[in-house]
Order: C-alpha cells, then structure tokens, then sequence
C-alpha cells in the first residue's frame, strides 16, 4: 500500500462512543457523550476518559470524583449524539430524551437505565494533557441488562442490534463477531463466533 504523511492527530478509530454521568453530591445530574474512553488496566480494573475542562460536566467530575459509563445500543446513535451536542447547563438531558437516572450500587454519580451496560467509576487521578484532561477511574461495579446475558452466562452485547462506535465523525454499529481472543492459534481449524 502506499501511504500518505499526515500530521499527529487523533486518527485512532473505531473508538466506543459512550455516555458519561455525572451528578449526585449537589451536582445535577448529567449526560457528556465521549468517544475518547478506554480500557487502561485489568487488576484494578480502570477506565480512562478524556474530557476539556470547559465541558458542563467537569467540575461535577472534578468535585465528586465519581462518574459511570454507559454503553448504548447502534439504535442509540441519536441520543447520544444529541447528548454530545447540547450543553447540561441549558437541558435536562435525561428528561428531553426520556432517559431513567438510577444511582449506582457503589456511587452517587447517574448511569442510564436504558443503556445495557454501566460501569460505575471513582476517579483515582486526573491528568492534564492540553486540550483534555484524562480522567483515570477505578471501576468499582458494573451493572448489565439481564437481556444482554447469553444461555452460557457470558455478556453478550450483540444480542439486541449491536453496540455503537464512532469512526472520523460518524457512528456505526458495530458488525457481526469474526471470532474470539486466540482463535488464530486454536487447534481446530477456524475462529469460533458466537452463536
């Protein structure tokens, strides 16, 4: 292939496009849409979130230290979206788009009930990088739709349409399973996909 040069930039993608809570401890409850989130460590297990501090969301995330993560559905992409693209400080994003706040089992932050997975986080350290701060969360408890749980117990996202990601500007939703971790070394021939 040949390859053109660009400058850096933040071309990593699919990246998950989530919604964040915030609120709980005087805060008013609030929905930030972040696509840049991830996974950072197992043991504890930790998530990262980017945020600019400028955001609506973020002294409640400075102040509490609390915050979950929700991942929507593909069928989703409007809600979030919507939620990305007005401010907390001028909506009540959970009652404009009819979206249930619970509290956490561990923390006062919001998850949404209509999501199908919500970890629950406490932010163990925030680092200022430029343009965003990185907030690095212990994930403290994780609550998932009993519809999304497959007959072998194991989480199953795909269950109802598939879950979103965000790629240079627009969302997809994410394709079928191709395989599993270490389907390239297993001794039968071929991926093993969910069924």
């Amino acid at each position: 292939m040949k390859k053109l040069i660009w400058p850096g930039s933040t071309q990593l993608a699919p990246v998950p496009a989530v919604l964040v809570g915030t609120g709980g401890n005087g805060f008013k409850n609030n929905l930030i849409t972040i696509a840049w989130a991830g996974i950072v460590c197992s043991d504890p297990a930790m998530i990262s979130i980017a945020v600019r501090p400028e955001r609506y969301s973020y002294a409640a995330l400075v102040q509490t230290r609390e915050f979950t993560v929700n991942v929507p559905l593909a069928s989703q992409a409007a809600i979030v979206d919507w939620c990305g693209v007005v401010s907390g400080r001028d909506h009540d994003k959970f009652a404009e788009k009819h979206l249930t706040a619970a509290g956490g089992s561990v923390i006062n932050a919001p998850l949404v009930m209509e999501c199908p997975l919500n970890l629950e986080c406490k932010v163990k350290e925030i680092i200022k990088l430029g343009s965003h701060d990185l907030f690095l969360g212990e994930i403290v408890a994780v609550q998932v739709s009993e519809d999304f749980i497959a007959e072998s117990g194991r989480l199953d996202l795909e269950r109802c349409g598939g879950v979103l990601a965000y790629a240079h500007g627009h969302y997809f939703n994410l394709g079928e399973c191709i395989g599993h971790f270490g389907f390239s070394v297993r001794k039968k021939s071929g991926p093993l996909v969910r069924k």
